[in-house]
């Protein structure tokens, strides 16, 4: 009897339009959130999950067979789905919303990507999405995703590695004490961190000096940018060349909306008033104790005896 052929994988990754990471944030006059007449562009999580899905492909080859891009937003959220596709996935999913309808919550997100999930015929082994958003920064998506499936996890991940034979993924992830090195079966869900590491071949360097061999200096040079590229730039979100943005225009986009699915949206929570913070005053220089002391009791201050 023949081995069954191992199936290719299928990497899903949800994406966000949020405002630029780089715009500064006011509130709107009428205080009910941010004001959105502003850039925006992909979330920069989300940039991170795109990089490793497309990585994972270029490490795995042909046992990836698809990388598929989702959104949930309202039709500007195109050019986001347009920039991950320029990136390198193969095609998209845009569940489309109105304009001016309310920002989906991490709740309706996690049940839309599920029942996205569900629809896909070959199935969907790894999900990769960033770990949080920029805008609401709820970081709860992945893990609500990962209980109404019933699929492994791993969160704030800084290093990827699949296993299609064994059906296996090796995650790394940071936590306080240092690292924390996971093993998860397929189908997983992954959140990634911003700082996606990629260790290169261990490498002995030794400190030379400049009068030294210059095919050992040639080495050494080449060990640190080495070091550099693969360790301490961590895994940046690749630029899409100009070809790939015209290739990205020919790749299918499915457009779905919530009812199709079979999902409400319909926020639970309501926001009252949404503030700036006070801004922060200017403090003044005593010269003695007694000013200060006499300083504390004009702000209201006093002291308790012990």
């Amino acid at each position: 009897m023949r081995p069954s052929a191992v199936r290719l994988l299928n990497i899903l990754v949800p994406i966000k339009r949020a405002v630029d990471y780089a715009v500064k944030i006011r509130v709107n006059p009428e205080q009910t959130g941010i004001d959105l007449n502003v850039k925006h562009s992909m979330n920069p999580f989300d940039e991170i999950a795109v990089e490793e899905a497309v990585r994972i492909r270029e490490r795995l080859k042909d046992a990836v067979k698809s990388i598929k891009v989702v959104t949930i937003g309202p039709p500007k959220s195109a050019e986001t789905l347009r920039t991950a596709l320029a990136m390198g996935a193969n095609s998209a999913i845009h569940v489309e919303i109105s304009e001016s309808a309310p920002a989906p919550e991490p709740l309706g997100v996690a049940k839309t990507l599920k029942a996205l999930i569900e629809r896909q015929k070959e199935g969907v082994d790894v999900v990769i999405l960033g770990k949080q958003a920029i805008d609401d920064d709820a970081g709860q998506t992945g893990q609500m995703l990962a209980g109404l499936l019933g699929w492994s996890q791993a969160t704030f991940a800084s290093n990827v590695e699949v296993d299609p034979e064994q059906k296996v993924a090796n995650i790394t992830r940071e936590i306080d004490g240092g690292l924390e090195e996971l093993r998860c079966k397929l189908p997983v869900i992954i959140t990634t961190d911003l700082r996606q590491v990629h260790l290169c071949a261990s490498t002995n360097v030794s400190v030379i000096d400049e009068h030294s061999n210059p095919g050992l200096m040639v080495r050494f040079i080449h060990n640190i940018l080495s070091l550099s590229v693969n360790f301490l730039l961590f895994q940046e979100p690749r630029y899409a060349s100009l070809p790939n943005i015209m290739k990205a225009k020919k790749k299918p986009v499915e457009k779905l909306t919530a009812v199709e699915l079979g999902v409400d949206l319909t926020p639970r929570l309501e926001t009252i008033q949404v503030t700036e913070p006070l801004k922060r005053v200017g403090g003044g220089k005593v010269a003695n104790v007694d000013e200060l002391l006499a300083k504390l009791k004009e702000a209201g201050v006093t002291g308790k005896r012990a």
